[in-house]
């Protein structure tokens, strides 16, 4: 019996290398419109949908494939005799292999090859009936969806005469993802060009299609799994990474990459981020990059070994030669001088990242049992019109700008946090504590008597005015918090006492 397939594309790479193959093997073609006059060009027999179903294309292209004569073809099983009574008493032939990738919702309507004029028109209907109908039937029909398993497809057409049930099974997941990613696609266009919604509100229902890039080293430990996924038709700065040598990327490797590419890149100014476990433990911004380095490095050398580097300017060589001698896993910029990369490069441990600058993901998700914990990002605003200084001493200039690069550093640091800085380099991180009297006393131990004369950023309130006498006895001048304790008097008052400025940003950063 003649086998046929359904060829019926939008993306057309590579349709009459296909349509050649299948043809060569002695299967009939269907096909249409466009893909129909590609695959005739090439003087490849084939028959029009509009010919073989005997209805034309109607509704300006809306309605070409949906006919029973197709879908009985695509759906029919093949082993059960009311089926094949229905087909016989019909007049439909069955379709063995379905064909088919969908209309590119989401791209510029000027640009659809059957005219558009409103994002609506680009949403495919007859292409996803076609694709699942034939994955649902997967025991006897094959259906394809990316140009890149032609040749798979072949192959096995040539050597075998049909595609192989368990192709036909991966073939089917894969078609089911396709629109899966391309409803969930519409879905979020629907939320986005809402002109209802609040901002600041979350959808009530989230569809997330996602693709492996990759399998990671492992995971958090090396018993477990890893991978990074990318959003389908998405993309952020790691599309576009090189990664220049070392090891394969770990998971661990890559969140904390993430979290350091992202610090360094809240500041305008030349900033090295040097962070260990997802908190930062250095942290400076100086006119020379490579300074930013050494001074970043100095706020925590111990806490850096093994830490991560990134960097938001590109890595010339004396900064390369100042990180050789420290053992770091991973170090990202947007570039290097050549000599920098091959300085970089004598380390065959170390994965040297070149990367475009960091996105914030709207969302920030977390895996509960049964879900997903969801929020917005939190996004860190300077605007000193909108902060009050609550004590009876202004800041000085050096100190405002101090104040503001630790509020920075304190927003992506675990809670609880305090944060000592002195001429914008983080002096001493106290980070993730139970409670914000540790946090205090760590960071000042860290500090070792150099922020005298900075600041101090606490990323919530204090509930106590004790939480200040670390960075009194460590000789800060100026703190940052949110304020909105109903302790506030008192350490306004303990503030006043020691000479310092407060200031209250009405804003908390938890991260937890």
């Amino acid at each position: 019996m003649t086998k046929r397939a359904l060829l019926s594309v939008y993306d057309k790479t590579g349709i009459v290398h296909l349509a050649q193959g299948l043809h060569d093997a002695g299967w009939a073609l269907i096909s249409s419109g466009g893909t129909a006059g590609k695959i005739a060009e090439a003087g490849i027999p084939v028959v029009d949908v509009a010919e073989y179903t005997g209805s034309p294309i109607m509704l300006g292209h809306r309605v070409v494939t949906l006919h029973p004569r197709i879908h009985g073809g695509i759906l029919a099983d093949r082993d059960d005799p009311e089926h094949q009574a229905d087909l016989v008493a019909n007049n439909i032939d069955p379709i063995d292999l379905v064909v088919g990738n969908l209309y590119p919702f989401g791209s510029t309507t000027a640009d659809f090859e059957h005219s558009a004029t409103e994002p609506e028109e680009l949403i495919d209907i007859g292409g996803p009936c076609m694709v699942r109908a034939a994955a649902k039937n997967h025991k006897f029909v094959g259906v394809v969806v990316d140009p890149g398993d032609y040749d798979e497809v072949l192959t096995e057409v040539r050597e075998h005469g049909e595609i192989r049930a368990e192709t036909r099974r991966s073939l089917a997941r894969r078609a089911f993802a396709h629109t899966a990613a391309y409803d969930a696609a519409v879905v979020s266009w629907f939320d986005d060009s809402d002109p209802d919604t609040e901002v600041g509100t979350l959808p009530e229902t989230l569809h997330l299609a996602l693709e492996k890039t990759g399998d990671l080293r492992y995971g958090e430990n090396p018993h477990q799994v890893g991978a990074r996924y990318r959003a389908i038709g998405g993309g952020g700065w790691w599309e576009t990474a090189t990664q220049h040598g070392g090891k394969a990327m770990s998971y661990l490797n890559v969140f904390d990459t993430e979290a350091a590419h992202r610090l360094a890149y809240d500041f305008e100014a030349p900033t090295v981020a040097v962070i260990k476990h997802a908190n930062p433990c250095g942290l400076a911004s100086h006119d020379d990059i490579t300074t930013a380095y050494q001074l970043a490095h100095a706020g925590d050398p111990v806490s850096a070994f093994g830490g991560i580097v990134a960097v938001n300017r590109e890595v010339p060589l004396a900064l390369a030669e100042a990180l050789a001698d420290v053992f770091t896993e991973v170090i990202v910029a947007p570039g290097y001088e050549p000599a920098a990369l091959a300085k970089l490069l004598e380390k065959k441990n170390l994965r040297v990242l070149e990367a475009s600058a960091p996105n914030t993901p709207p969302l920030d998700m977390r895996a509960v049992d049964g879900g997903l914990l969801v929020q917005t990002a939190d996004r860190v605003t300077i605007d000193r019109a909108d902060w009050t200084v609550a004590t009876e001493r202004t800041p000085t200039d050096a100190e405002w700008l101090d104040l503001e690069f630790a509020w920075r550093c304190a927003a992506k640091t675990s809670s609880n946090t305090i944060v000592l800085v002195k001429d914008r380099q983080a002096v001493g991180i106290g980070a993730g504590q139970q409670n914000r009297r540790d946090a205090g006393r760590i960071a000042a131990e860290k500090a070792d008597g150099r922020a005298a004369g900075g600041a101090c950023a606490s990323d919530a309130f204090f509930p106590f005015k004790d939480g200040l006498e670390a960075a009194i006895e460590a000789g800060a001048t100026a703190v940052i918090q949110p304020g909105g304790s109903i302790r506030d008097e008192e350490v306004i008052e303990a503030a006043n006492e020691a000479g310092m400025a407060m200031v209250f940003t009405g804003q908390r950063h938890f991260k937890h």
